[in-house]
């Protein structure tokens, strides 16, 4: 049953408790396993790969079954309904529209003395996308991912997902994969997959920054291989928060816990609430709703687990405890929104109002819903085009602006014992003899 808590004493414990949930005693084995995994592929290549791929995943590849053929691609096609093609097809539109507004433009600036200064973005040159399988398929992440890239200018996108029986990839993965431009898909999951788009393979090419969620083993290998090539976050189990005062629909609030429940045993769903009847109503609400549900165990596991009402003295309060957490998916479902928008500081993303579930950035109002949890809310933001650029800087100095800094420049480069750094400029400013 999901657990109401009135005692303010317990309630920051309890919201650290669920924060720190993927900190176990297990992750430093796991670790241990995943460090070995890279180094096999580093080292051995495809056959790495294969060889977990058949341990880890129960699938038996040859080299050349690594990569989805363009035959498989177009029978996908053939394999969705015309709803759900439509459906990716909107969603599609939606999150590229949003991400086109969000592309950095380089820009210069000419000052006094020709000194000219500025920033010049450019994409990376692959990238490398991970798309979860296992529990289900996930072709709203593919979008997700792959359309930033895109819109970013990535020349080449790659893409790996793990194989499910008889080798095969969810067809709506696949489609949603073509719908947003990628072509090159590997059918390869796990620490191997990681570890393959780190290092490169014979068969799957080295990238330059990786992308996407996955369980613990993914998320190590994305943190151990930070540095060989950079990544967009570490991922843990999903999260919402939603903050609701006593104009909030119970049943609604339910529901909306129970949609974040559903993704994981480890994802978390809190209650934030000034209303004690909302929380008793809420409580009864989830256990009618979890009734018939179609993944019932392990729905109950996260809300038995990592699920939590909360009852406290303000929206204010609320706010801060919300801060605090930093959720990766933050729902004000009370009066006016916006007039507490302002009190929130760290949250992936704020969903506003009654009628604006979670659910809706999971699939198409166009944010992204790659976005850090287990607290990363504080420092970090949603995966966005600017995950796949990178900027360098433009400068340009003139003699005479030269001259004009060249003192400052020999006072500084001789206090930090680098008389070369001092030389360099003295030797263009000094007139000669």
């Amino acid at each position: 049953m999901l657990r109401i808590i009135t005692q303010q004493a317990d309630v920051r414990a309890e919201l650290q408790r669920i924060c720190d949930r993927t900190n176990d005693e297990q992750v430093v084995h796991k670790e241990a396993t995943v460090r070995e995994v890279l180094q096999a592929v580093k080292r051995q290549g495809d056959k790495a790969v294969l060889h977990y791929t058949t341990e880890f995943d129960k699938q038996t590849l040859k080299p050349e079954e690594l990569r989805v053929t363009g035959s498989e691609l177009d029978a996908a096609y053939q394999q969705v309904s015309k709803e759900l093609l439509q459906a990716i097809r909107l969603a599609s539109s939606q999150i590229e529209a949003f991400h086109r507004q969000r592309v950095p433009k380089s820009w210069v600036q000419f000052g006094d003395d020709e000194v000219v200064l500025g920033k010049r973005y450019t994409p990376v040159d692959r990238a490398g996308l991970y798309v979860p399988g296992g529990r289900a398929a996930y072709p709203s992440t593919v979008l997700m991912n792959a359309i930033p890239a895109k819109v970013a200018g990535v020349p080449r996108v790659v893409m790996v997902t793990p194989p499910g029986a008889e080798k095969a990839i969810n067809s709506a993965v696949l489609v949603a994969a073509q719908e947003a431009g990628v072509q090159e898909i590997y059918r390869v999951g796990g620490a191997q997959a990681i570890a393959a788009l780190a290092y490169g393979t014979e068969t799957i090419p080295k990238v330059n920054i990786i992308t996407g969620p996955g369980n613990i083993y993914v998320t190590l290998a994305k943190k151990l291989v930070y540095g060989t090539v950079g990544i967009d976050s570490l991922a843990g189990p999903s999260e919402v928060l939603i903050i609701a005062d006593e104009t909030a629909n119970p049943v609604h609030v339910a529901a909306d816990l129970l949609a974040q429940a559903e993704h994981d045993p480890m994802a978390a769903a809190i209650l934030l609430t000034t209303d004690t009847a909302l929380a008793k109503n809420v409580q009864v609400a989830v256990e009618r709703q979890l009734v018939d549900h179609p993944r019932r165990l392990l729905t109950e596991k996260a809300i038995a687990h990592y699920g939590l009402i909360v009852i406290v003295e303000s929206l204010e309060a609320a706010a801060e405890l919300s801060n605090e957490f930093a959720p990766e998916h933050l729902e004000l479902e009370v009066k006016d929104p916006w007039e507490l928008l302002p009190l929130i500081r760290n949250a992936g993303a704020i969903f506003l109002g009654y009628s604006t579930p979670e659910a809706v950035g999971d699939y198409l109002a166009g944010p992204n819903h790659t976005l850090p949890t287990s607290g990363a809310a504080r420092y970090a933001s949603a995966l966005g085009v600017e995950t796949f650029m990178k900027h360098s800087s433009i400068i340009q100095y003139s003699q005479t602006a030269l001259e004009k800094v060249s003192g400052a420049i020999d006072v500084l480069a001789t206090a930090e014992g680098l008389p070369s750094h001092a030389e360099s400029v003295r030797r263009r400013v000094q007139k000669e003899e």
